[in-house]
């Protein structure tokens, strides 16, 4: 199975975010902010990173700059999902591989995963 990095401060949508996911066939880490997700992402190599835009210690576009720095992270796909801050991911491409303005549709994430995964769950 696939492993997907969650970065989302606000933990209702973490866990059913996480649910949602894991009901899909992936395997799951969450972090509350971009720090910590970074943390998780260099530890384990996700398949995929889902993060939030507005978080404490890191911002989402910090996250992505930090693993698109890193040799090592600089290849696994980031989707950016945000309230109001999607035009910002959409204005650097080469940070985020997908941009999805919440509330998003569940089908739409996973349609998106499935697309930048291959197919892989």
């Amino acid at each position: 199975m696939a492993l997907i990095v969650i970065a989302e401060d606000e933990f209702l949508i973490q866990d059913v975010l996480a649910m949602m996911l894991e009901d899909a066939g992936y395997d799951v880490e969450a972090a509350s902010h971009g720090a910590a997700a970074l943390e998780l992402v260099k530890q384990h190599k996700p398949a995929l990173v889902v993060t939030d835009f507005m978080m404490p210690l890191m911002t989402g576009l910090e996250l992505a700059r930090a693993m698109r720095a890193n040799a090592e992270l600089k290849t696994i796909p980031i989707i950016l999902t945000s309230g109001a801050q999607g035009s910002i991911g959409r204005a650097e491409p080469e940070m985020f591989d997908a941009v999805l303005d919440k509330p998003y549709r569940e089908k739409e994430l996973l349609v998106t995963i499935g697309n930048l995964l291959g197919g892989a769950s």
